[in-house]
């Protein structure tokens, strides 16, 4: 079910990315990270422990491509799991001073105790003023058994540089809602059911080196959460998650 869809959402971004000729192949980015917590959506996926990363990003033309492997430590919320890949392709292309953008994301589990993996289908748009940047967007995973019904994630945000320093502000809001067919699945992504999840943060930037530190918090209740064991419900609450990052 999972490669299946990965294959059909990837075929839906072929025409966006053929109607935009390819250039010049970009020097690819990569990164490292060192992070206090793996916290995604405001809820932990490495069980509130220390969680170490490595990604590349490349671009040719409209066409965009990535991946990330992050460490999970036998993450309750992932069944076990101790690592995470995940593999996106997408395409952008800008329409007056908005960039739209559309992708699909495999996410691949390392460890996991049951067939975790599933797919996601994303757009979305920022537009940038100075020093200001404004996104907003929807992240959509079909009905798949690893996670218990679907799912669709609404966020919106804002990071803005402070002039004449290194320091950039950010902040975001989100939504998780869907349809459950399979409770303890589902608890995965929504621990207790439909939540909302923000963030605060700062990020300082000198060089290759980004130093962050970001406040999440969810509207998650622990109580409903407790109920099945893939939501990790002491894990999906208010917390600080600090990070390191060296970009070469």
């Amino acid at each position: 079910m999972t490669h299946k869809a990965l294959w059909a959402a990837a075929s839906m971004l072929a025409p966006i990315v053929a109607a935009h000729p390819a250039t010049a192949q970009d020097r690819p980015a990569i990164g490292v990270e060192l992070d206090s917590d793996e916290n995604r959506r405001g809820l932990s996926w490495s069980g509130g422990r220390v969680s170490p990363s490595a990604d590349i990003f490349a671009t040719r033309g409209a066409l965009e491509a990535s991946g990330r492997i992050v460490a999970l430590r036998e993450s309750d919320r992932h069944g076990g799991a101790g690592l995470v890949g995940d593999l996106t392709l997408g395409a952008s292309t800008l329409v007056g001073p908005v960039t739209l953008r559309g992708r699909v994301t495999g996410h691949l589990f390392g460890g996991a105790g049951f067939d975790a993996d599933y797919v996601e289908l994303g757009g979305g748009a920022s537009y940038t003023l100075g020093p200001v940047q404004l996104d907003a967007g929807a992240d959509y995973a079909p009905s798949q058994d690893a996670i218990g019904g679907d799912n669709l994630y609404l966020h919106a945000g804002a990071q803005a540089g402070v002039p004449g320093t290194p320091w950039t502000v950010l902040a975001g809001v989100g939504h998780s809602t869907g349809q459950t067919d399979n409770a303890a699945r589902a608890a995965r992504l929504r621990p207790g059911g439909d939540y909302s999840d923000w963030r605060i943060g700062v990020e300082h930037v000198a060089g290759p080196v980004t130093l962050g530190l970001d406040y999440v918090g969810t509207d998650v209740s622990e109580r409903a959460a407790s109920a099945f064991p893939l939501a990790d419900a002491r894990h999906s609450g208010d917390r600080l998650v600090g990070r390191v990052r060296f970009s070469f």
